[in-house]
């Protein structure tokens, strides 16, 4: 074919002294065909210091005008339009290629899906766009950490601590988020992807991380995928699902794998000549070199990271939900208690009366606390503060009528109290008398009331009766158990001893913790 002819290596030959059979033996080329070249720059008086600076292309096409361009008997697409439209959601070459053939209609010929395909793919090779079939606008984001790490020094001692960069992109624009942590445990994971979702100012409703444990718990081959219960949760908050990259593919996530190669260059080599002394500090700086990174022009197509964002993928990304995600904490399978509630933190928290018994799960935040049994929510309470213990959180909805799901409070001890007799009732008062709050006081009095479910009431209030007459100013159950135990308070008194060989009986004052 003539299109083959190296128009401007025979004329660099030939201005070098070689002949046309010195050219044609040299570079294996038809004689035709150098006769054909140097006829026509003879013919146009074109010599080699008019072609030097010209690609072979240009050259060829210089020589022979016309030649080899052909006219497809094909409507032709608008490719820019092509480009543009395949980058929506569910838009297809398939769909494309339809909507092209709709519109020629019978107008002029089209061509096979197979060929719309191929001329594509060269356009987008061509034109330096990179072709969109793989990602899509506003579809996924791939995070990942960084394996190279920052420093910050203490101003105090002088140590330098470690920093771990979290790294997110949008495969589609290569928009890029990076995020300072002083760590790489589950919280800071959580923290920097609500960060990540708060920069982009939107959602996606794909998430692809690696398969850290922060985040995939089990990735096997065969089965499903078993994601932390925090990181799923997190992702449902924003409307997404976690589909992590399979386990040795990092071509599943290969937008933020080159990233990340391109942030150790922006940067942390960007920002080694730099000492800082916080996270904040550090962050901000950050911040800073990513906005030059993603404002960088594109080597191989047009715009910047940003521009393609802003134009193309920004309107497509999902709203943000009103309030960001709260990190939280999970604790599995706690018992409920007899009295309907559930222990965490020394605190009670109720529980629906039907559920005794049950094994159930805590999610804790920094200020709530709800109960789950498998994917069900069973109930919800403010957190109470880290300083308090023994404290109940009640829903009256949860516990059934009756007294014995009631909460206690001073009023419904003195009740029980007053149903015992009156020195139960100098007992419990003298209990509250020692504490500052009624209920420091709530457990020492339930103990002294509870012994009338073990003695009869009676033998309860004559130990109260008893135990006052001693000098314990305020009786408690450890006072009052042994003379129940005992027997003296039937008698009211300690049977003196009959003879000085008749050993050692402890008198009533001992019971009463008068030897204590």
């Amino acid at each position: 074919m003539v299109r083959k002819i190296k128009a401007k290596q025979i004329l660099q030959l030939r201005n070098q002294g070689l002949s046309r059979r010195a050219i044609e033996s040299a570079q294996g080329m038809s004689r035709h065909s150098i006769r054909a070249v140097l006829d026509a720059a003879e013919r146009l008086g074109i010599g080699w210091d008019d072609v030097a600076e010209l690609s072979e292309a240009a050259v060829y096409s210089m020589l022979f005008p016309g030649r080899g361009v052909h006219e497809s008997v094909f409507a032709q697409p608008d490719w820019a339009r092509v480009h543009t439209e395949l980058a929506r959601v569910g838009v297809t070459l398939k769909l494309l290629h339809q909507e092209y053939v709709d519109a020629a209609a019978m107008a002029q010929a089209t061509m096979s899906y197979d060929r719309f395909c191929r001329l594509y793919g060269e356009h987008a090779a061509v034109s330096g766009a990179t072709s969109r079939v793989g990602h899509k606008a506003g579809r996924s984001i791939e995070v990942d950490w960084s394996g190279p790490t920052m420093q910050l020094l203490d101003p105090t001692t002088g140590e330098m601590s470690r920093v771990y960069l979290f790294v997110a992109c949008l495969p589609f624009s290569r928009y890029a988020f990076v995020e300072a942590t002083l760590d790489m445990k589950q919280d800071s994971w959580l923290r920097a992807h609500t960060a990540m979702f708060a920069f982009f100012g939107g959602s996606v409703p794909r998430l692809v991380p690696d398969n850290l444990k922060t985040g995939v718990i089990s990735h096997p081959k065969e089965g499903e995928v078993v994601l932390n219960d925090s990181y799923r949760e997190m992702a449902a908050h924003y409307s997404a699902a976690v589909l992590p990259g399979r386990v040795r593919h990092p071509r599943d996530k290969s937008s933020t794998e080159n990233t990340v190669s391109h942030v150790a260059t922006w940067v942390i080599a960007g920002l080694r000549h730099e000492t800082f002394t916080s996270l904040a500090q550090l962050r901000l700086r950050i911040r800073e070199q990513m906005v030059a990174y993603n404002r960088e022009p594109f080597q191989k197509r047009i715009g910047s990271r940003l521009s393609v964002f802003t134009a193309e993928e920004k309107p497509l990304l999902q709203s943000l939900p009103a309030v960001p995600f709260e990190i939280s904490t999970w604790s599995y399978k706690r018992k409920v208690n007899a009295n309907a509630h559930v222990v965490w933190a020394k605190n009670f928290y109720s529980v629906p009366f039907n559920q005794i018994g049950a094994l159930v799960d805590l999610r804790v935040t920094e200020t709530m606390l709800e109960v789950y049994r498998r994917d069900e929510r069973l109930a919800s309470h403010l957190l109470l503060p880290a300083t308090t213990t023994n404290q109940y959180r009640t829903n009256d909805a949860d516990l059934p009528e009756g007294r014995s799901f009631q909460a206690w409070d001073r009023a419904r001890i003195e009740e029980w109290a007053a149903r015992i007799g009156p020195a139960t009732v100098t007992v419990t008062a003298k209990i509250f008398e020692t504490v500052f709050i009624d209920e420091a006081g709530f457990d020492a009095a339930l103990a002294v009331l509870r012994l009338s479910s073990r003695f009869p009431a009676p033998r309860v209030e004559a130990a109260c009766e008893l135990a006052l007459r001693g000098p314990i100013r305020s009786p408690r159950y450890a006072h009052l158990r042994p003379i129940l135990d005992t027997g003296q308070d039937k008698t009211g008194h300690v049977p003196e001893p009959e003879s000085d060989d008749g050993g050692y009986v402890r008198g009533s004052a001992y019971y009463a913790g008068g030897n204590r």
